[in-house]
């Protein structure tokens, strides 16, 4: 015999119980800048040079090697969390010829879900909740640095990239080499619940290689106070008439470096999400404790197609000729930034250019929506850059705390791994541009 349990229960006022609540942290968090920026460029079907994922497709070798993965059944189950073996041993090799030491697949390698989750389980790894520990990170700093950090259980500081005092980047191009970090304002900022140094090199967004004698300068910083560098190097195969030196190659530094890689920028497949973390075994072990406790192991097939994609790229010049293609993409943007009158950050790394746009005129009556309003006049311009010349950028000042913000402005970050029908769109919608500049009015 059933028993209707509802006819008997007392009935209960909509409001009896409080609501469960999130984190703060969560539930203060507005719209994404890369989703609000693709919202705002769907709406005019804009050239998308904003976010940095390639619009043209993948070597077809690389889109094979995923391909014949996935027909080998027991690529379908889970990896070691470590990371499958032949990726563990192709990443081991290429570090060990990149950094000129034997690298151990056992024990100093760890492949990631993504270089920002290799990031976040260092984070994790290394600061402890509830002590203050600090974490410094030079400004612009990829959004994901901070969330991070805090995820983690510790702060951020922040010590921003200065442009050279002698240089004037409103009516000038310059160089990346032009942003210099102070190095007596980063040992300032260190306290002793400093913890770790967060590098970016090559730079996203400035496009900066650092040179070796910075590096130098920056690793004495970090031994003296005894502190874990984290190593962002995800563009490393993509620099211009420039050396990328990685900071664990200087003397001391091996063991107090963890360097990020992504599979997503080396062979142009954001969607795969395969990164690594390589260091000494004593800073590996504890990041990949983290790493099984936060996503447990790393997708099987894509990371035997990306070993195999290593194999093949180190016999078909793929790196090499990859290269030579982003310069060119690289340098038709800046010729493009160069006819409608705007000056620009030459970037040696990375595929972004900063193009400082405070020549732009934006007409007082302009009307902009209250979600860009609240984020202040770099969402303005960007804004406005998209509306009326239909080619989106980003708004640097997402790089950048509270504190330094101004510092970014007046410039539009903008994305050259783009098809050269897009770069070609793009050049011919900015042409408009030259009526909006200051100089003409």
């Amino acid at each position: 015999m059933s028993r209707n349990f509802a006819s008997t229960a007392p009935a209960l006022a909509a409001n009896t119980f409080a609501r469960p609540q999130s984190a703060p942290m969560y539930s203060s968090t507005g719209l994404d800048v890369w989703t609000m920026m693709n919202q705002v460029a769907a709406s005019v079907d804009a050239v998308n040079l904003g976010q940095g994922f390639m619009s043209f497709p993948p070597k077809d070798f690389i889109k094979r090697a995923a391909q014949e993965a996935f027909t080998e059944d027991a690529n379908n189950q889970y990896a070691p969390p470590r990371g499958r073996p032949r990726l563990l041993e192709q990443l081991a090799a290429r570090f060990a010829e990149k950094l000129g030491r034997p690298i151990d697949p056992g024990s100093e390698v760890s492949v990631h879900a993504g270089a920002n989750e290799a990031l976040l389980s260092a984070f994790t790894a290394f600061l402890e909740h509830g002590k203050g520990q600090e974490a410094i990170l030079i400004e612009p700093a990829f959004d994901q640095y901070t969330p991070n950090v805090l995820m983690a259980g510790g702060k951020p500081v922040y010590v921003p990239l200065r442009v050279c005092a002698s240089k004037d980047p409103a009516t000038n191009t310059i160089s990346s080499s032009d942003w210099k970090l102070d190095y007596t304002e980063l040992e300032a900022a260190i306290t002793a619940n400093t913890r770790i140094l967060v590098l970016n090199t090559p730079h996203n967004p400035v496009g900066k290689v650092f040179a070796r004698d910075e590096l130098e300068a920056i690793a004495t910083i970090a031994q003296r106070h005894n502190l874990l560098v984290i190593s962002d190097e995800v563009y490393e195969h993509l620099t211009y008439a420039t050396d990328h030196v990685s900071i664990a190659t200087l003397p001391g530094m091996w063991e107090r470096t963890i360097t990020v890689g992504s599979a997503g920028k080396l062979f142009g497949v954001t969607g795969w999400r395969v990164g690594w973390a390589i260091g000494p075994a004593e800073l590996i072990h504890p990041t990949l404790s983290a790493h099984t406790r936060i996503v447990f192991t790393t997708n099987t097939p894509l990371q035997e197609g990306v070993a195999s994609a290593f194999v093949q790229a180190t016999s078909n010049g793929f790196f090499d000729s990859q290269r030579a293609e982003y310069e060119r993409r690289r340098d038709r943007l800046m010729a493009i930034f160069d006819d409608v009158g705007l000056p620009y950050v030459v970037p040696d790394g990375a595929y972004y250019l900063l193009v400082n746009a405070a020549a732009i005129k934006i007409p007082d009556t302009y009307e902009f929506p209250d979600f860009i309003k609240e984020r202040g006049p770099n969402f303005k311009l960007v804004y406005f850059f998209i509306k009326e010349f239909g080619v989106s950028g980003i708004p640097p000042t997402e790089f950048y705390s509270a504190e330094h913000k101004a510092l970014a402005n007046d410039y539009i970050r903008f994305a050259f791994c783009k098809t050269d029908e897009g770069l070609e769109d793009a050049s011919k919608r900015l042409q408009k541009l030259k009526l909006y500049l200051q100089s003409s009015s």
